[in-house]
């Protein structure tokens, strides 16, 4: 089926891409999935990544997610996000100072039990797609 998709991706503070894309591909709970015009309509859950689609001209976009909601209908893709940046507009070095930080919390974690060791986990891995996704872009 020929023709493209209408993505949104908000937040609770913004609207990060309002756009048609020929495909849309998302990080889901359970595996990643594609989405094309015409898909049967589900709703599920997305965990911590990337969001990949190509834009009507063919060229590859991606936006970092912090989990969140998707909703997939035939003629569009809705995500609600905790979080969304699109690639132009992560700060590299931000990121990597998170990093650095949730490095040093794991670290820790490991010598104390006051440290929730999971929410470092979960920075540390936003961190670090934050900073490989602004690492594609230079190399592109």
């Amino acid at each position: 089926m020929a023709g493209n998709i209408m993505l949104e991706v908000v937040t609770p503070d913004k609207s990060v891409v309002t756009e048609e894309a020929q495909i849309v591909v998302a990080p889901g709970e359970y595996g990643e999935f594609g989405v094309l015009i015409g898909h049967t309509s589900f709703l599920t859950a997305l965990k911590i990544g990337l969001i990949r689609y190509k834009d009507p001209g063919g060229i590859e976009r991606v936006v970092f997610v912090n989990g969140g909601f998707a909703e997939v209908l035939p003629n569009k893709v809705t995500v609600l996000a905790e979080s969304a940046d699109r690639r132009i507009d992560i700060d590299v070095e931000r990121a990597r100072a998170a990093l650095k930080r949730a490095e040093e919390r794991m670290a820790e974690a490991s010598k104390k039990e006051d440290i929730d060791f999971r929410r470092a986990e979960i920075a540390l891995a936003r961190a670090m797609h934050r900073i490989r996704i602004a690492e594609t872009r230079r190399a592109a």
